[in-house]
């Protein structure tokens, strides 16, 4: 197994012995055998492995997703504890390019994570995300920075 297949499981033994309060021989037998078993199960439910081709643009992409959960934070505070401000969530659409799984599934991390938004579907060719949006008004900005601010370093990273 590879390197990060053997810190897994090393974590799942130490999970396991914290977990039962105690260390014996038994306990470790039993959590060695355990984090194998789960190792090797999770290894068949993912066929396809990750390929991270251009590993230096994930600082800035983390540096600009940080940047855009604290500005969500303070927009959606804003818009929370605004009395009497009509409220205009809804739907929006945006078109994507971007293919990898693994890439749409960070992109699906990133969306969630941000503050008054949610991924809610991608159409079934995935050519189509559609989130739900706490602010509609801004339908059109977002859809400029998802496309700009994540899913082209997206593809960048995931894609040859």
């Amino acid at each position: 197994m590879n390197r990060p297949a053997w810190l897994l499981g090393l974590g799942l033994v130490l999970g396991w012995i914290v977990l039962n309060d105690g260390y014996t021989l038994g306990h470790l037998l039993f959590a060695v055998l355990l984090a194998t078993l789960l190792m090797r199960g999770v290894h068949r439910l993912r066929p396809t492995q990750p390929r991270v081709r251009r590993l230096g643009l994930v600082v800035p992409l983390v540096a600009h997703v940080l940047v855009d959960i604290v500005r969500s934070n303070v927009a959606v505070a804003r818009f929370a504890f605004r009395p009497g401000v009509p409220r205009r969530s809804g739907f929006v659409d945006v078109p994507l390019e971007l293919r990898d799984p693994h890439g749409l599934a960070v992109l699906a991390a990133i969306v969630t994570s941000t503050p008054g938004t949610a991924w809610a579907s991608l159409s079934d060719d995935g050519s189509v995300l559609t989130l739900h949006v706490l602010d509609i008004g801004e339908g059109d900005a977002l859809v400029r920075t998802v496309q700009e601010r994540y899913e082209r370093p997206l593809r960048r990273i995931f894609e040859p």
